[in-house]
């Protein structure tokens, strides 16, 4: 697939106030976009292999890596490489990330 179009593509719920599209793939690279219902938490975790970079599309997150915590806003990024630690608390409803991982999730992809 070459090409993305937002309006064609179904969100899939996760539970807990946050669902995903998957806008491309290839076995190098990622990129997902997240959204956020108001106060729904991105638990924190740490991956083993996979770096990512989480751009705020839209809204405001509290976002925590490594134990450092800020307020991000739409424009605003982090990044949490493998073994890092991060996660988020959306402060507005239907705050949006675009998450890119490096390589690709393949359990994304089995979901």
């Amino acid at each position: 697939m070459h090409f993305y179009e937002h309006n064609t593509t179904p969100w899939t719920e996760l539970g807990d106030g946050i669902r995903r599209k998957i806008v491309a793939h290839t076995p190098q690279l990622m990129a997902v976009l997240v959204q956020f219902d108001k106060g729904a938490i991105g638990t924190p975790h740490a991956h083993d292999v996979h770096d990512q970079i989480a751009f705020v599309i839209s809204g405001s997150f509290e976002a925590e890596v490594a134990g450092q915590k800020k307020i991000l806003r739409a424009g605003d990024a982090f990044i949490a490489p493998h073994h890092h630690t991060h996660g988020v608390v959306a402060l507005e409803d239907k705050s949006t990330l675009l998450d890119q991982f490096s390589p690709c999730r393949d359990d994304y992809l089995t979901t």
